[in-house]
């Protein structure tokens, strides 16, 4: 009998939901979509989510947001989330009145702080700060980060974007970062306005097109058994850093940051711990006997191999 009961109620939760033609169209007043999600429609016609539950004892109803800006989809997806709070005894109103008013700047601290133990380069933390200080903080810094809307985003990208296109299209990855942080703290809902596909790329110029990425020449193949015989010729830890650069095919940076421990001269072997390689991985180049001439005699382990001539000590 139970089981007839739930399948009734399954059945009749069906033919009450709310399709997307309905949420349109749907007249003033409130319409159930079942599980406790609502959708208001004023006599003006906007519309909103409302999850109405209980808990305690006490009837408590939670906005969700406007449509269209949250879909029915990510309607039914907010209520599915916040019902597993509920049933864990997390009242999601009063977490929400808890939570203070956010800056966009407090978000954007709280997001570097977040993620700096993450980043492999002390620098990069720096550079988003500074980045945000000479584009975004004074125009929005001060403003509720729930309130950043589109026009906000483009007053900032639209002066820079032609002129400074990577830097700007750099702006707006970060205030974007910035904006998702906030949502995934309940600080804000609804679309991100920093987004680019499906939103910006409506709005401005794809930045390929406004500046066009421009490669270097590749060294003719032909003339390169002659460039190597000259640069043997050559004097000097730069020549030989290049020399060495080319036949393992490493980056210059991890190169000029390369340590004399990081040679395995038994094996032929350099080995590149993963704390200086981008993809954040050990690295084995074998060494050809034209790469080991490149080589100095070893000296400190933790010494560089090509050290600065300008400042001893310092990687060139």
């Amino acid at each position: 009998m139970l089981n007839h009961v739930l399948m009734w109620e399954r059945m009749w939760e069906r033919l009450m939901a709310l399709t997307v033609r309905k949420v349109e169209t749907a007249k003033a007043g409130k319409h159930g979509d079942g599980k406790g999600l609502f959708l208001l429609v004023k006599e003006t016609g906007a519309r909103s989510w409302v999850l109405r539950y209980q808990i305690s004892g006490r009837r408590r109803d939670l906005g969700l947001g406007a449509f269209p800006e949250v879909t029915l989809a990510e309607a039914r997806e907010k209520i599915a989330a916040l019902r597993r709070e509920i049933k864990n005894g997390v009242d999601p109103l009063s977490q929400r009145k808890q939570i203070k008013i956010m800056t966009f700047q407090q978000a954007a601290e709280f997001l570097i702080e977040s993620k700096k133990s993450g980043w492999k380069n002390a620098k990069h933390a720096a550079q988003w700060k500074s980045t945000l200080e000479t584009y975004v903080y004074s125009k929005i810094g001060s403003v509720n980060v729930a309130q950043i809307a589109t026009a906000d985003v483009t007053a900032i990208l639209t002066p820079i974007w032609n002129d400074k296109t990577e830097t700007a299209n750099r702006v707006r990855q970060r205030m974007e970062a910035v904006l998702d942080y906030a949502t995934a703290m309940r600080v804000r809902t609804g679309e991100n306005p920093a987004r680019w596909r499906g939103h910006l790329d409506h709005l401005l110029p794809k930045p390929s097109k406004v500046k066009p990425v421009r490669h270097y020449e590749a060294f003719p193949y032909e003339e390169a058994p002659q460039f190597m015989r000259d640069l043997e010729g050559r004097e000097g830890v730069s020549p030989r850093a290049l020399r060495f650069t080319i036949l393992t095919a490493a980056r210059s940076g991890e190169v000029r940051g390369a340590i004399w421990k990081e040679i395995d001269l038994k094996n032929n072997l350099w080995i590149i711990p993963a704390e200086r390689m981008k993809a954040g991985k050990e690295q084995r180049i074998p060494l050809t006997p034209a790469a080991l001439a490149c080589l100095d005699n070893p000296k400190n382990p933790n010494d560089f191999i090509f050290a600065s001539d300008a400042k001893p000590g310092k990687a060139l």
